[in-house]
C-alpha cells in the first residue's frame, strides 16, 4: 500500500525522468523520437508526440460527447453525452500531460547548460509548456503550477506541490510565451528529425507560439482584473507590432503532427487512432445530429464524395450514410427514447470502391494530430474586432476562418477569403455575415464556424463554449447535471489522499470538487 501511494505521490509531483507509454520509443539512430540519451534534441520528439495522445483521445471520448460531434448511445449509466461521468474519467489528462512536461521542463534546462545552449530548443519547450498547462487549467481549474515537476531531488523534491490559482497560471503563461518569442527570434537553428510539427522551421515555430498566446488572452479577456492587459496585447499582436509578434499566415503554418506511419502498430508516427483504438470501437459511435446536419444543410465540401472536393470517392472527413442519408442522432435523448444509429465515421478497414478507407479514414488520416490551426486564429480575429479590440473587419476574418477550415481538409477547395469559390458556397449555405446583428447573433455566426475549425482539435470545442455559451447547442430531454454543460474535470481522486492538505486548499479556494464548479474564468 505504501508503495503505491508513493507511486501516485510521484505521479502528481512530475518526477523528472519520467516518459509515457504510448508510443514504442526503442530503436537508437533508426527511430528518430527514442529519448535514449537526454538531449534537448532526442526529447522534443516523444514530448510532442506523447502529448498529443491524451488530447487526442479525450477529445473523441469526451469533447466529442459533450458538444455533440458524436453520440456513444448507450442507455447506462455515465454517459458523457447526456453530462455524466465517472470520477475516474479525470485522472488520465492529469497523469499523462504532467508526465510530459516534466520533459519539456527538461528540454528547457537541456538547451541552457553551457556547452549546449540552443534558444529555440528552450523556446519550444516554453511553448510546449504554455500549450499543455493551459490545457491543464481550463480542464480542472486550480492546479499544481510553480511547484510542479519538482519531485526529483535535483529539482527540490517536492512530493506534494501546492495548487496554484488559475488568474496567477495564466498571467504566468503569458510571461512563457513572451520568453519563448525572445528566444526563438534569434533563429537558432535545431535538428530537423527532432521536430515532428514543422520539420526545423523556427519561423513556424515563433508563429504558432504567438498564436497560441492570442488564444489564451482571448480566453481569459472577460475577466475583468485582466481585461485590459489581455485586450491590450491582443491589439498589439494584431495590429500594432506585427513584426515583433509574427503569427500564422495560412494553413501552411498550422501546427501538427503529420501521421506518416500509415496503418503500422510500430512506427511513432502512427496515428494514436490506429495504435490505440480497434476500428469497431472507432466506427461504433454514431454522429450528433447537431454536428451533421450543418453540413448536410450547407452542402459542405467536406462532406463532397465526388469531384474535385472528395477523395477517391470518399468525403473529407470519412463520414458514412445511415438509413436516412447524412443523419445523425439527437444528443441527451432520454433513457429508452429507442434511438437508432444514423451516421458514423468509418474505420479505416472498411470497403470502399477503390480498397478500403485507409488514410481517408479519420482513424488513419494524416492531419489529425493538431496543436492549433490558422482558421482558430481568423475567428480570434474575427471576435476581437466585432467586440471594438481591433480595427480589422470582422466579417473580413469570418470569411477567412471559414475559408481555412474548409481549405485544411479540402485543399481543393480555395484558402482564400474572398475567392468566388468561398463567396458562392457562404451564399448558397446562408452563411453571409450579418452585419446588422446584435452581439449575440455574431457570436453565434463567428462560433459555430469556430466550432467546426476546432473539429479534433484535443477540447478547445468545450473551453470555448463554456467561455461564450456558443453555439447554442439543442437540449435533450435527459441530460443530468440541470442540463448545465459540465464546467470541469474533478481532480483525480487519488491526489486525495496524495497531497490532502494542498486538495484541501484548492476546493476551499475555487469551490466544491464538481463538475458543476465554475474555473476563474468561467465565474462573472
Amino acid at each position: 500500500m505504501k508503495k503505491q501511494l508513493y507511486t501516485v505521490v510521484l505521479l502528481l509531483a512530475g518526477i523528472t525522468g519520467l516518459t509515457s507509454c504510448d508510443k514504442d520509443f526503442v530503436k537508437e539512430n533508426t527511430d528518430p523520437v527514442a529519448p535514449l540519451t537526454t538531449t534537448a534534441d532526442r526529447l522534443l520528439a516523444p514530448a510532442l508526440v506523447n502529448s498529443m495522445w491524451p488530447g487526442m483521445s479525450r477529445n473523441r471520448n469526451f469533447n466529442n460527447e459533450l458538444m455533440q460531434v458524436t453520440v456513444n448511445m448507450s442507455d447506462a449509466d455515465a454517459t458523457v453525452f447526456r453530462y455524466t461521468f465517472r470520477s475516474t474519467f479525470s485522472d488520465y489528462l492529469w497523469n499523462a500531460w504532467y508526465v510530459q512536461l516534466t520533459n519539456f521542463k527538461d528540454i528547457y534546462d537541456k538547451a541552457g547548460q553551457e556547452g549546449a545552449l540552443n534558444e529555440s530548443y528552450q523556446g519550444i519547450a516554453l511553448i510546449g509548456q504554455a500549450w499543455l498547462f493551459s490545457m491543464l487549467t481550463d480542464t480542472y481549474g486550480d492546479i499544481p503550477y510553480f511547484e510542479s515537476n519538482k519531485g526529483d531531488a535535483t529539482k527540490g523534491g517536492i512530493l506534494e506541490p501546492a495548487f496554484d490559482a488559475q488568474k496567477d497560471i495564466y498571467l504566468d503563461l503569458f510571461k512563457k510565451l513572451e520568453e519563448a518569442n525572445t528566444l526563438l527570434s534569434k533563429g537558432t537553428t535545431i535538428t530537423i528529425n527532432s521536430d515532428p510539427v514543422f520539420k526545423g522551421d523556427i519561423a513556424k515555430w515563433r508563429k504558432f507560439g504567438n498564436t497560441l498566446y492570442m488564444r489564451l488572452l482571448l480566453r481569459v479577456a472577460g475577466k475583468a482584473e485582466v481585461a485590459q492587459q489581455c485586450i491590450g496585447k491582443i491589439k498589439e499582436i494584431a495590429e500594432t507590432n506585427t513584426e515583433n509578434y509574427p503569427t500564422m499566415q495560412s494553413n501552411a503554418d498550422a501546427a501538427f503532427i503529420r501521421w506518416t506511419g500509415g496503418a503500422s502498430t510500430t512506427d511513432p508516427y502512427t496515428s494514436p487512432y490506429v495504435t490505440g483504438v480497434r476500428s469497431q470501437d472507432f466506427r461504433s459511435p454514431a454522429i450528433g445530429k447537431f454536428f451533421i446536419d450543418h453540413l448536410r444543410d450547407w452542402s459542405d465540401p467536406r462532406l463532397t464524395t465526388s469531384g474535385a472536393y472528395s477523395d477517391g470517392g470518399a468525403n473529407r472527413w470519412g463520414i458514412a450514410q445511415g438509413s436516412n442519408g447524412y443523419a445523425g442522432v439527437p444528443s441527451g435523448y432520454a433513457v429508452g427514447a429507442g434511438e437508432s444509429k444514423q451516421s458514423y465515421f468509418y474505420s479505416n478497414d472498411q470497403a470502399l470502391s477503390t480498397g478500403t478507407y485507409g488514410a481517408r479514414s479519420l482513424q488513419q488520416h494524416p492531419l489529425t494530430g493538431i496543436l492549433m490551426n490558422y482558421a482558430e486564429l481568423q475567428f480570434i480575429l474575427a471576435e476581437a474586432a466585432v467586440k471594438g479590440w481591433i480595427s480589422g473587419s470582422a466579417e473580413n476574418y469570418y470569411k477567412a476562418g471559414i475559408a481555412a477550415s474548409i481549405n485544411y481538409w479540402v485543399p481543393t477547395f480555395s484558402g482564400a477569403a474572398n475567392s468566388t469559390e468561398l463567396n458562392t458556397y457562404i451564399a448558397n449555405a446562408d452563411l453571409t455575415w450579418n452585419e446588422g446583428g446584435n452581439m449575440e447573433a455574431k457570436m453565434e455566426q463567428i462560433h459555430l464556424q469556430k466550432y467546426y475549425a476546432l473539429f479534433l482539435v484535443d477540447m478547445q470545442q468545450w473551453f470555448e463554449y463554456r467561455r461564450t455559451g456558443h453555439p447554442i447547442l439543442p437540449k435533450g430531454p435527459g441530460l443530468m447535471n440541470g442540463g448545465v454543460m459540465p464546467a470541469r474535470m474533478t481532480y483525480p481522486v487519488y491526489v486525495q489522499s496524495a497531497n490532502p492538505s494542498n486538495y484541501k486548499k484548492a476546493v476551499a479556494a475555487q469551490g466544491p470538487d464538481l463538475i458543476s464548479t465554475n474555473v476563474w474564468w468561467q465565474k462573472p
